[in-house]
Parts: structure tokens; C-alpha cells; sequence
């Protein structure tokens, strides 16, 4: 028999504006459901206190993890090791704490881009696709670089500010085998022919403004494209539901959000968790 404990593995999430953060309740769920003796723990860190709330996790023993806005690059100074994607990116929002050796190790990886290629693959195989990516933030990026590495032909970055279009393109094109492209977002933006992935990397349909909806004339999306949304709340964004009328395959934000919770529990416990039990977590919150 087991030796019963008292004292439970940590995991969780440094953020300002911690409070909005679903990740804990999934995580929580699907430890629980694993039997793992495991708690994710949603944490309010201002920008000079980050470097206090990583030598805490540390120093508490932590497995891991989860850097949100505005921490994914500024966490990077204090980190041992990138992973390739973390790297080429040029932000965090996962970080190891590796002890096999001793002493800790910390190592920075970037799931987001990794939880939406998973969401990805079982509707479309980004090999030889050509993706369009409207925006050009950090989720974005993350996607862009991880969408290239998984064998797309080229990325396309939508963006109204040329400069940071450009700048998601350029890193695809010099860091990744896909060809990187930018192409300035115009009123009703016509969708170039022959792509296949279609993603809305922005945060246009967030609640409480659900009613917005990328300025995208989907008259010229074809139907055979798959169109994608970072948009977790709703889950069913107006763009979606556009793009489902046109014929499209379509892809919600919870499919990204269950796949990256998925690949940061297995790195931080070693462990494949439910994806299902994150999902029905995520429908109850948002009354699915």
C-alpha cells in the first residue's frame, strides 16, 4: 500500500489578471481524474515580482509552469534552456522544472502553437497546406512558427500594422522550411485562393464584444478550407458560424486550449490526461 501524503505536487500559472484564467479548473479536473495527487494553482504576479514568484516555485519543490500575459518573454532571462519552438518563437508560456539531475533546471517551452497544430491534425493535416493567419500577435506567432514546422508550404500573416506583419513573416521565412508571406488587411479582406487553413489568431469576438467579427469577406473562403478560431469564449464565434455557412470545416478555440493543457500535464507529470474531461470542464463553464 501506498504511503499516503499530505503534500500534493504544484503546478500552475503566473499572470496579471489571473482570475480570468480557465486553465485551473480543466487541470484540476483532469488531475482529479487521473488519481494524480496534483494541484495547479492560479497566480496573481505583477511584472516586478516575477523573479520572486519563479525562485518561490523552486524553492515550493513546483513541477511547472504556465506563463501568461505579460510574462511569456520577460520569464525567458530567467530560464536554463529553450525548447526549438520556444526559441524560434521568442516567448514562453510552459516552463519545466527539471530536477533529475540534482539541482533544478528550468526549461522553457511554448505550447501554444503545439496545442493548436493537435487540434489541427484531425480535420486537416497542415503538410503542404497553405495557412492564413489574420494577426500578428503572440498567438500568432506561436502558431505560425509551429503550423510552418509541421510541414505547411507557406504562412501567410494578415495584419493592419505592416511592421509586425512583417515581423511574424520574416521569422517564419528565415527560421522555419515554410515560405513566410505578408499581406496588409484591407476592408473585406479577400481570402488568397488556395488556401487550406484559415485561422483567426486575434481576439476580435472575445466576450463581451462576441458580437465583432474579423472584417473577412467569406464569400471568397473556399469550402474545402478549414477555418480556424483562437476565440475560446464563445466557443461558437460569429466567424465560425460564417464560415460553417459558407460549407467551411471549422475549428473552436476549446480544441487549443484542451490540447496545450494536455502537452503542458504530460511534460510537467509524465502522464497523457483526458482530453474529454477538460472539454465537458471547459462546455459547464461556458454553458455549452
Amino acid at each position: 500500500m501506498a504511503e499516503r501524503t499530505f503534500c500534493a505536487e504544484l503546478t500552475g500559472s503566473f499572470s496579471t489578471s489571473a482570475g480570468q484564467n480557465p486553465t485551473v479548473a480543466i487541470m484540476e479536473a483532469a488531475f482529479a481524474d487521473a488519481g494524480l495527487h496534483y494541484r495547479y494553482i492560479n497566480c496573481e504576479v505583477p511584472p516586478e515580482s516575477l523573479a520572486d514568484a519563479v525562485r518561490g516555485a523552486i524553492a515550493m519543490g513546483w513541477r511547472g509552469f504556465n506563463c501568461s500575459i505579460p510574462h511569456k518573454v520577460a520569464v525567458i532571462e530567467h530560464l536554463d534552456e529553450l525548447a526549438e519552438s520556444a526559441s524560434i518563437i521568442g516567448a514562453v508560456n510552459t516552463v519545466v522544472i527539471d530536477r533529475s539531475s540534482g539541482s533544478p533546471r528550468l526549461i522553457g517551452e511554448n505550447t501554444d502553437g503545439q496545442g493548436f497544430v493537435a487540434s489541427l491534425r484531425p480535420v486537416r493535416d497542415p503538410a503542404g497546406q497553405h495557412a492564413v493567419i489574420l494577426g500578428a500577435g503572440g498567438a500568432a506567432r506561436a502558431i505560425a512558427v509551429e503550423v510552418a514546422l509541421a510541414g505547411a508550404l507557406s504562412i501567410t500573416i494578415v495584419n493592419r500594422t505592416p511592421e509586425r506583419g512583417e515581423a511574424v513573416a520574416d521569422l517564419v521565412d528565415a527560421r522555419t522550411p515554410a515560405a513566410g508571406r505578408y499581406l496588409p488587411w484591407t476592408p473585406h479582406l479577400h481570402v488568397p485562393h488556395g488556401t487550406g487553413i484559415l485561422i483567426n489568431a486575434t481576439n476580435i469576438g472575445f466576450h463581451p464584444h462576441q458580437d465583432a467579427t474579423p472584417d473577412v469577406d467569406m464569400a471568397t473562403v473556399d469550402p474545402q478550407t478549414v477555418v480556424a478560431d483562437v476565440v475560446a469564449n464563445p466557443p461558437e464565434t460569429n466567424f465560425l458560424k460564417a464560415a460553417a455557412a459558407q460549407g467551411c470545416t471549422t475549428l473552436d478555440g476549446l480544441g487549443m486550449l484542451v490540447n496545450q493543457a494536455l502537452i503542458n500535464a504530460r511534460l510537467w507529470t509524465g502522464r497523457d490526461l483526458s482530453g474529454a474531461v477538460m472539454r465537458r470542464e471547459l462546455e459547464g463553464i461556458f454553458g455549452i
